[in-house]
């Protein structure tokens, strides 16, 4: 084995899919794009990254509200664009063309483009560590859209597209927690 740089050691162990986060404060939307994600538990629990240098911490803080909305590939250089600027002089819901869609339970708006959305509370917010936890409220899936596959960045620009389902759903069945379905589709 090679020696790798620390630095690096990140791009070996990748979270999660690219996520964008939506946010409202004082009527105002934005979105940012978040590449390090988690899924804490069964119970529609989660954590980003992100801190004081990202605008829409602000809305986070303030609102303790957002969405998760899980682009996939066809959408990567939108979300790229959305992560290479800033909600404090630009509107990326237009510069973008992303659809604005209610939420049942947040200010923050649903993206229609993306193939999931989920609504969220933040119910932590671990400052020396720059993670926001988020408990799911709602949660909403275009099966109709022809595009499922998500992304994940590994880091300088380069990301990993998600490819073909191995199914495995027999064999855990009996190991999923009580009351925890498979997700067969």
């Amino acid at each position: 084995m090679e020696s790798l740089q620390m630095s690096r050691a990140f791009t070996l162990i990748e979270p999660g899919p690219v996520i964008l986060v939506s946010t409202n404060i004082g009527g105002k939307d934005n979105v940012m794009t978040i590449s390090w994600t988690i899924v804490l538990d069964f119970a529609a629990q989660f954590a980003i990254t992100t801190g004081p240098w990202n605008y829409s911490y602000a809305a986070l803080q303030a609102s303790r509200e957002c969405v998760i909305a899980i682009p996939t590939v066809d959408l990567i250089d939108t979300v790229v664009g959305v992560g290479t600027c800033s909600g404090a002089d630009t509107d990326k819901f237009t510069r973008f063309k992303l659809t604005r869609l209610k939420a049942k339970h947040v200010q923050a708006p649903l993206i229609k483009e993306c193939l999931a959305n989920i609504e969220c509370r933040v119910v932590d917010i671990v400052s020396q560590y720059n993670i926001v936890v988020l408990q799911g409220v709602a949660a909403y899936f275009d099966s109709t859209r022809k595009e499922k596959r998500t992304f994940h960045a590994v880091g300088d620009g380069a990301f990993i597209v998600d490819g073909r389902k191995i199914d495995r759903t027999e064999m855990m069945r009996d190991k999923l927690p009580d009351g925890i379905q498979p997700l067969v589709n």
